[in-house]
């Protein structure tokens, strides 16, 4: 038997880095995906090891069951059967496990690696096993990749356990039930705590249920999405570093009390009438078109507050200019500084057009994808072939 699993990316529509300061942010599911595949060998193949391979960047790992078991039994009871978090006795011990096999040029994925161990362990055992792992969208681009893999691997390892109740003769991708919905979304919480140390759940979430989440002051709101709407996504592959982002604009918001308030309040007011607009249902052509109008509007003045935030960069600065010649709205998305860009594709946009603003920014060597927004969210499915 093999599973596999797959949940979405994230953008963040509105409200990024205010929602810091008490605004509310949205963040919606993108119809790009992790796929993590699991099987267990045949008791006749005596193959006692825990195999790894993540395949679009090209690393293979193979741990000895054995020799994780050594490293993390000593730990004793620490090993949980219910979501808990991974205790600082717990990372000191998985990372020598880690550390031996990453190379160098890599090592920024060690703690996903150590949340893979992690996971694999508390919710498998000391058990055998192969996982692959696929992307279709960039590692580290702000699009939540990280959450995808929590969320992917929790949902493929709980689904061979005893822990959930699904229908292995279901032909096709099939749903979580709300409960085991939940409990992927703990497990996953806690991977996303040894990759980032303090998230703040919100891509677990939306990688988990989909669709489209409401945030504000530590409350997540499940919000449903009316419009079917196309994102051009569009990959600086400008690194940057959030917690010094966060920090600057705290900095600032120190320097600049009263005026980064009304920043802060005007973003506030952008995210919730975005949600308005998300939720609402459109009867014909024309209400469309409005409504998609009045998000692109939403979206510049929320890159405006974003610069004003002083959060943007050259390379997105080019973006904007390049799509604001095909007049279509943009906004950096995530930390900013680099990372991934939002153009809104309207409903009645011509292909043509589409197809000339991708090439005139894959020729800046930027990486575009076009997504939808707000689909499903976990999903897997069950080989018994294999």
């Amino acid at each position: 038997m093999e599973v596999t699993a797959r949940a979405p990316g994230k953008i963040i529509l509105a409200g990024e880095h205010a929602v810091v300061h008490g605004s509310t942010a949205v963040a919606t599911s993108i119809d790009l995906y992790t796929y993590v595949s699991l099987s267990f060998p045949a008791d006749s193949d005596n193959d006692d090891k825990l195999k790894l391979h993540m395949k679009d960047i090209d690393l293979e790992f193979s741990w000895p069951i054995g020799r994780v078991k050594e490293a993390l039994s000593k730990l004793g009871s620490q090993i949980p059967s219910s979501p808990a978090s991974c205790s600082p006795e717990a990372i000191k011990s998985i990372a020598p496990l880690v550390d031996k096999q990453i190379p160098e040029a890599k090592i920024t994925l060690a703690s996903g690696v150590s949340a893979f161990l992690w996971l694999y362990t508390s919710i498998r055992g000391y058990k055998s096993g192969k996982v692959v792992i696929t992307s279709e969208f960039p590692l580290g681009s702000g699009l939540g990749s990280s959450a995808a893999l929590c969320v992917s691997l929790s949902a493929a390892l709980l689904a061979l356990s005893d822990s959930v109740n699904l229908d292995y003769c279901h032909q096709g991708w099939l749903m979580f039930g709300e409960n085991e919905l939940e409990l992927v979304n703990k497990w996953a919480f806690e991977g996303e705590k040894i990759i980032h140390g303090k998230p703040s759940g919100l891509d677990n979430t939306v990688s988990t249920y989909g669709n489209m989440i409401k945030f504000r002051s530590g409350e997540l709101t499940r919000l449903k999405s009316n419009r079917p709407l196309r994102m051009l996504i569009t990959n600086t592959k400008v690194g940057r570093n959030t917690k010094a982002l966060v920090a600057s604009v705290s900095e600032r918001t120190v320097r600049h009390p009263i005026a980064m308030g009304a920043v802060f309040k005007a973003v506030d007011s952008i995210s919730n009438e975005v949600a308005t607009i998300i939720q609402s249902t459109s009867h014909d052509d024309s209400t469309v078109s409005e409504k998609e109008d009045k998000l692109g509007e939403l979206m510049e003045m929320n890159q405006g507050l974003l610069q004003c935030m002083g959060v943007s960069h050259a390379s997105i600065e080019t973006v904007l200019r390049t799509t604001l010649k095909y007049k279509l709205a943009t906004k950096l998305t995530g930390a900013g500084g680099g990372g991934c860009v939002l153009t809104l594709i309207p409903t009645f946009q011509s292909e043509t057009v589409v197809d000339e603003v991708t090439a005139e920014l894959e020729a800046c060597g930027f990486q575009c994808l076009i997504a939808g927004i707000g689909g499903k969210g976990l999903q897997v499915s069950f080989n018994s072939s294999s």
